[in-house]
């Protein structure tokens, strides 16, 4: 199973919207695929229509209990995407996990439990923060996304988020690749949108996504109804650029895609 975490500690960077509207796109194309909800909010969960009262058990049951992936993963209104939801307990998570002796490499431990086949891949909606919830996420994962707004501040914090993939590649999982930086939230009517782009490009190359997601809002309502953007409205900008995001990931990949076909 190939495991991508998206992450930024920074809030409201398009983190969730990302891994909902990747999680479809994949799922449509004829992978199976399980988004694990790893934010306290729950927004994951929330924009793929599951309610709170659906959550009788969640991803702190994940983390904290010994409950495995299959018994928490529930079906979407998408098929072939199932979740592992997130509930409010799970801002207790951390605090609970300090004293466990595998406190960051319990959700990788749970992963390796999976039968084979079970789900082609997996994508991990992080917390806005790098405590031991974020860590989990990247010891588990081999690839990591990382969403990021074409504001002012962008690349605040960017460096300590990078610290953190680095001691988690030194110390723990050597495997640790940053798949893609993806620029979110572009705004082509205003100037300061395409120089940030511009100055993230120069500073990180490669690493950066060609695809921009721009901001739109069709993709802005498509939560409050419990669907995806791509389903809300498939002919959306917003959508359009998911579909090129996923089209682009799955080129970055091949060989772990030709693993998960």
């Amino acid at each position: 199973m190939i495991t991508i975490a998206i992450a930024n500690q920074k809030g409201g960077v398009g983190k969730t919207t990302t891994a909902i509207n990747l999680a479809t796109a994949l799922a449509a194309i004829g992978w199976k695929v399980l988004l694990v909800d790893l934010d306290p909010q729950g927004n994951a969960s929330t924009g793929l229509g599951i309610a709170s009262n659906e959550r009788d058990r969640s991803s702190y049951d994940l983390l904290v209990g010994d409950n495995g992936v299959e018994e928490l993963a529930i079906a979407t209104k998408v098929p072939r995407l199932d979740i592992v939801p997130a509930t409010v307990d799970l801002s207790g998570a951390e605090v609970e996990m300090v004293d466990m002796e595998d406190r960051v490499t319990r959700l990788r431990s749970k992963f390796a439990a999976l039968p084979e086949g079970k789900w082609d891949i997996c994508l991990i909606d992080c917390p806005p923060s790098l405590g031991l919830i974020t860590v989990n996420a990247m010891v588990a994962a081999k690839q990591l996304i990382v969403p990021l707004q074409c504001e002012f501040f962008a690349l605040e914090g960017l460096s300590q988020l990078l610290k953190t993939v680095e001691r988690v590649r030194t110390g723990i999982n050597p495997e640790l690749a940053i798949l893609g930086i993806a620029l979110t939230m572009y705004d082509r009517r205003n100037k300061l949108s395409q120089h940030v782009a511009d100055d993230v490009r120069a500073c990180l190359g490669d690493q950066v996504l060609n695809t921009i997601i721009p901001r739109n809002v069709r993709v802005s309502e498509a939560p409050s109804h419990g669907i995806p953007a791509l389903v809300y409205d498939l002919k959306c900008p917003g959508s359009a650029a998911y579909l090129s995001l996923a089209r682009e990931i799955i080129d970055r990949l091949p060989a772990l895609a030709k693993e998960a076909a």
